[in-house]
């Protein structure tokens, strides 16, 4: 910067920052800064030296603020810096020129030092494929290899997988089918003795009543996934207790059946018009089991089984309805 304020040039242009506006020393610093684009930058030993010499010849003078001395031009000082204000035109278009040299400057040293940073790269790349171009090759055939070989491991893994949940489901489905026909063949001799019973004894409607009632109570147990195991691992979902919608009083309830499951309607009085009361035993008994399915589901192996009681329950109600009235 010793061609722009060489001899005295800057004392002359820190008197036309002064002749703008008061300043205290790290503005005029800051000032300075901006007026180079941040290429140049005064010391505070610069500046501060320099603004005390101003102050002592008269050219400028300083008041304090905040603890900072805050310097303004004089009359003196404007006067000589009217004197020179050719001088002062000539250094402001130097300061100028001189920004743009330092600019294009910098500039060429920054491309100068690119060009010999991508020299130097290429020449290190260059030199790194000729020594371990062969052996990077080689590791990447390696690595594909392993690559191809662990893709194929995880693939047999995966079929063999596949072919044990195949086998798995296929058994625990056998097996539940097994368990459902068993219980369907249970639950069928149970209504059989307990209706035979009855019609044994002339009481028909009492017999077909509770033959009903019992496959209506067998069903909603049915219905709630009998015969299918849970997958391991797992906790059945918790569920709020089935409330019996009566009270079981009645002496002719069989002592195991139990009475959460008995619907309201097993032991209701005949209203003497055993047809009419036929007629709404079986919507009772159709409500009871729609509902059931409704709440639970139904699945098709469950659907077959139960299509096979219901004939065996059809079966035993015509027969009682056959047999000669006493």
């Amino acid at each position: 910067m010793s061609p722009v304020f060489a001899h005295g040039r800057l004392r002359l242009y820190l008197l036309k920052l002064l002749d703008e506006a008061p300043r205290h020393g790290y503005e005029v610093i800051r000032l300075l800064e901006e007026r180079f684009q941040g290429l140049y930058a005064p010391s505070a030993g610069t500046v501060y030296p320099r603004l005390a010499k101003l102050e002592a010849e008269g050219l400028v003078t300083h008041t304090t603020e905040g603890g900072r001395k805050v310097y303004a031009i004089t009359d003196a000082g404007r006067a000589e810096l009217a004197d020179r204000s050719g001088e002062l035109a000539d250094l402001e278009l130097e300061i100028r020129e001189s920004v743009a040299e330092l600019a294009a400057e910098i500039r060429a040293d920054v491309r100068g030092a690119a060009g010999d940073l991508r020299r130097e790269v290429r020449a290190a790349a260059s030199e790194a494929r000729r020594d371990s171009g062969a052996e990077e090759m080689r590791r990447i055939r390696q690595e594909w290899k392993e690559q191809a070989r662990r893709a194929k491991d995880e693939s047999r893994r995966a079929r063999e997988e596949a072919q044990r949940a195949r086998r798995q489901a296929k058994e625990a489905q056998e097996h539940a089918r097994a368990q459902a026909q068993e219980e369907v063949q249970r639950i069928a001799k149970r209504v059989q003795e307990q209706v035979q019973d009855h019609f044994t004894r002339g009481d028909w409607p009492t017999g077909v009543r509770e033959g009903l009632t019992e496959l209506a109570k067998e069903f909603g147990e049915f219905g709630k996934g009998f015969g299918f195991p849970r997958p391991s691992g797992t906790t059945p979902p918790t569920a709020p207790e089935p409330q019996p919608e009566y009270e079981p009083t009645y002496t002719d309830t069989p002592p195991d059946f139990p009475a959460g499951y008995e619907p309201s309607w097993a032991h209701e009085e005949s209203t003497g018009n055993p047809a009419r009361d036929l007629d709404r035993l079986l919507d009772r008994f159709r409500d009871d089991i729609r509902d059931t399915a409704r709440d639970h589901g139904v699945t098709d192996p469950q659907l077959q089984d139960i299509r096979r009681h219901l004939s065996a329950a059809a079966a035993h109600v015509g027969a009682a309805l056959r047999t000669p009235k006493v």
